[in-house]
């Protein structure tokens, strides 16, 4: 293709997205009442404890409550459309690609999207006992006002940080397919690993919440050894291959 011919396909692939993206909004804009009604029930939760009205969920400006619909719409929205999206970026640049890289990318999307979905799940779960720990410091002569706009915005940050470190073992593979990083580095680096899962779990969740930051931390610990050992499996098999071919395979180690 030509620049010019580049570019069309370019705007074709771009409008396809955003009319898949503006169709997901329109979805997403009828359950944002569900949606803030689950997202709440750790308020409810917290007044089941500490007594009625001890935590209310706060719309100070008159826009607040039409923002917080329309930035759930739109968050809701980008993951409803995420199929039309994804696949209008993976039909633009395939055509580059070989047959291997086109291979390797199929097998990092559909390992990566699970795993991301996974983690939102997990965040998910443990979001709740979060909010309900961090509420057991306010005294009791308080009252715990939550703004709509700070409330939405920690629980969707908590969601997108578990769920994008979930992912980073399918990068930890990659970096191991594509040379840069051995499965044996990586079995020799368990004991970093297992810190830096356990001081991630740490910030991600209050002190006060063991429970779920042993969760989080474990769950990490095992992803990262799954990848380890995936990428220990792809090396064995690359080194027999090279032996076949009459390669060195300590050739090229790290």
């Amino acid at each position: 293709m030509s620049l010019g011919e580049h570019l069309r396909e370019a705007r074709r692939r771009l409008i396809i997205a955003v009319i898949g993206f503006v169709i997901g909004m329109v979805i997403a804009a009828i359950v944002t009442t569900p949606v803030i009604n689950f997202l709440t029930e750790p308020i409810n939760a917290i007044n089941a404890q500490r007594g009625a009205h001890f935590a209310e969920l706060v719309f100070a400006k008159i826009s607040s409550g039409f923002n917080l619909r329309l930035r759930m719409a739109m968050s809701i929205g980008l993951l409803l459309s995420a199929p039309v999206w994804l696949w209008q970026i993976w039909a633009f640049i395939m055509p580059g690609l070989t047959k291997k890289e086109i291979k390797y990318t199929i097998g990092f999307v559909c390992a990566a999207i699970p795993l991301f979905f996974a983690g939102g799940y997990v965040a998910v779960l443990v979001a709740p006992h979060v909010i309900e720990v961090m509420s057991n410091f306010v005294p009791d002569v308080g009252k715990n006002f939550l703004d709509s706009d700070y409330y939405y915005d920690f629980i969707l940050k908590f969601v997108l940080v578990i769920g994008i470190s979930f992912v980073l073992p399918v990068f930890m593979v990659a970096l191991n397919l594509a040379g840069i990083m051995t499965g044996k580095a990586m079995v020799k680096g368990w004991r970093v690993a297992v810190l830096v899962a356990a001081l991630f779990a740490a910030i991600a969740t209050p002190a006060a919440d063991i429970g779920s930051m042993f969760l989080l931390g474990g769950i990490l610990i095992v992803l990262y050894f799954a990848a380890a050992f995936l990428s220990l499996f792809f090396d064995r098999r690359k080194r027999k291959r090279q032996v076949s071919e009459g390669l060195d395979p300590d050739a090229d180690a790290v």
